[in-house]
């Protein structure tokens, strides 16, 4: 069995297109990303069947993906952040059988792809909304961690916590709300009650506007308790507006393409050419569970 802190390894990381048939057969993953703040890299979660995650590393500079941890339990995405260059994760995770000091509900931080805990803070339950990087190496708002030093992160970056807020990760990454979406109420501490949309602008044109839309959370965690509605994204270019039909994350990369997520692939496009620059295939291979390799082991 996978352990928090001894994260699983999955080799190879060449992906195969899948047949037709298996396609059409096999479920689809739920699909989040988060990137660093420069979009170069991008941690791919993805949601597999029977309470299974797969971690993994997409490079959104070159299109290559990497896939790394296997994790059985529950990986909050919107509670998920990246450190600047990519190198870290910050993550917040429900494992019930783990039996180690953090408990079963913490947050960590690892080296992308894997989930070997290198600092750990052990949490009371999962309200809480997760730790992000801050460029600022003397803001660190987390207090010492429950498991490892996190003495050599703070030399490198700052960690705040998270506040409560729809789409909070889309928003450390430059979405705004558009003008259109009601205000959040004063007594909705944990803003869960109104629906947002979230627009990004297109690095290299203003007349293209990346959205959202979506209630509470972008990335539903739970598909077994309810039946998942991604958040739907459109593209409007000149106030002609596209839906994106099957995407179930999206956002600009650093060279101004557009990185989409699908069930199946993982896709950047060029809109201003309309063309594929790249495309990874992701596969239906069964979780094997390992060991994280020895560079994951260090900060």
């Amino acid at each position: 069995m996978d352990d928090p802190h001894n994260s699983p390894q999955v080799p190879g990381t060449d992906l195969q297109r899948p047949s037709a048939e298996a396609a059409s057969s096999a479920p689809l993953p739920r699909i989040y990303c988060v990137t660093d703040p420069d979009a170069r890299v991008a941690a791919v979660l993805e949601r597999r069947p029977r309470k299974w995650w797969r971690v993994g590393r997409w490079d959104l500079a070159t299109g290559r993906y990497d896939g790394g941890a296997w994790f059985r339990g529950t990986l909050y995405p919107q509670c998920c952040d990246l450190s600047p260059g990519g190198r870290w994760l910050s993550y917040f995770a429900l494992k019930t059988d783990s039996a180690w000091p953090a408990g079963a509900t913490y947050n960590a931080v690892s080296r992308l792809p894997w989930l070997k805990a290198l600092a750990a803070w052990r949490e009371s339950g999962t309200w809480s909304r997760g730790h992000h990087f801050v460029a600022d190496t003397s803001v660190w708002e987390i207090g010492p961690p429950t498991v490892g030093d996190a003495a050599v992160c703070g030399t490198l970056c700052g960690m705040g916590l998270t506040a409560p807020a729809q789409f909070a990760t889309e928003r450390r990454r430059g979405w705004r709300e558009a003008a259109a979406t009601q205000e959040r109420e004063p007594d909705d501490v944990w803003d869960e009650r109104r629906e947002v949309v979230m627009e990004k602008v297109a690095p290299t044109s203003r007349h293209v506007v990346l959205s959202v839309r979506g209630k509470f959370e972008a990335f539903r965690t739970s598909p077994d308790l309810w039946s998942p509605h991604p958040a739907p994204y459109a593209l409007t270019r000149s106030g002609r507006v596209k839906t994106l039909a099957g995407v179930q994350w999206a956002d600009w990369t650093c060279e101004g393409h557009l990185a989409t997520a699908t069930g199946r692939a993982l896709r950047i496009l060029d809109t201003q050419r309309g063309r594929v620059v790249s495309e990874s295939r992701l596969t239906d291979e069964e979780p094997r569970p390992g060991p994280a390799p020895a560079w994951a082991n260090e900060w």
